[in-house]
């Protein structure tokens, strides 16, 4: 009986996610997967580089609104991602305009010419930018517009030097470099979130770096779903988040502190 039921409630959970990622499909993501001819040029020119995990038939623009942090709302948000996760991702921003969360700004990375430390010190909330992780040469997450960086400012990257001093990015974040939860805009408020959306690891939670802005899905997921048609890949991603919030809402991982990575690990 057990069983059954949590068959049923999967079942439910699936038919949910399922409604309202159409509700976003129809708002927000624009003509549907894939970057139109124009847009595609521009980010080769700015961002895009050959050898790229992903190229402009694998990405798309989701559109939202958010508020500020003088409580003004806008409605030019822009972020890339890779279109398998944009219904998810739009329903995330949606989310976070709900919630009366602000964004300083969030705009396509080709503003910045793929330039992370001039994003950075705009206080940008981004997606996809095709560049290596940064201080190393492993392709970043977010070449495959897997992972997100939100208001960089208030959740600023940690670095501790040979020396032992602490180095932020963008510098300016050193004066948010004592976490305080409740702090407007801080992305501690929205870890949850995130991870009922598909973006089940936060940057806050490593010890060297510490990337407080960063949220992403795993590296094996990311290559997975770089090499699947794009039916395939959204169901897997799809799959993942049912997993995830079906696991959360269980008994015995509601309330725990480890229940999130634990949750997690079952979702990847």
């Amino acid at each position: 009986m057990l069983r059954i039921l949590r068959r049923l409630s999967f079942l439910l959970l699936s038919m949910l996610l399922l409604s309202s990622l159409a509700q976003a499909q129809s708002a927000g993501l624009g003509s549907g997967p894939g970057l139109d001819r124009q847009q595609c040029e521009l980010l080769k020119q700015r961002v895009l580089q050959p050898g790229a995990p992903v190229g402009c038939s694998q990405l798309q623009v989701v559109r939202f609104s958010y508020i500020d942090f003088e409580q003004v709302r806008h409605d030019d948000g822009e972020i890339m991602v890779m279109a398998a996760v944009a219904p998810q991702v739009k329903a995330l921003f949606d989310e976070l305009l709900k919630r009366g969360f602000p964004l300083a700004q969030a705009r396509l990375m080709e503003h910045y010419q793929g330039n992370d430390d001039a994003s950075m010190a705009d206080n940008n909330t981004s997606a996809f930018n095709d560049r290596p992780i940064t201080g190393g040469k492993a392709i970043s997450l977010h070449a495959y517009g897997l992972a997100i960086d939100i208001n960089p400012l208030q959740n600023p990257y940690v670095l501790r030097n040979a020396q032992g001093e602490q180095i932020y990015s963008p510098p300016a974040g050193k004066d948010f470099g004592q976490r305080v939860a409740s702090r407007v805009g801080s992305s501690e408020q929205v870890v949850e979130l995130f991870a009922q959306h598909g973006f089940l690891i936060w940057g806050g939670d490593w010890k060297k770096p510490i990337d407080y802005q960063h949220f992403q899905v795993s590296r094996s997921m990311a290559e997975r779903l770089a090499k699947l048609p794009l039916p395939q890949a959204r169901q897997l991603f799809e799959n993942s988040v049912v997993t995830y919030r079906s696991c959360r809402s269980g008994s015995g991982h509601s309330g725990k502190p480890n229940g999130r990575k634990v949750c997690a690990a079952a979702a990847d």
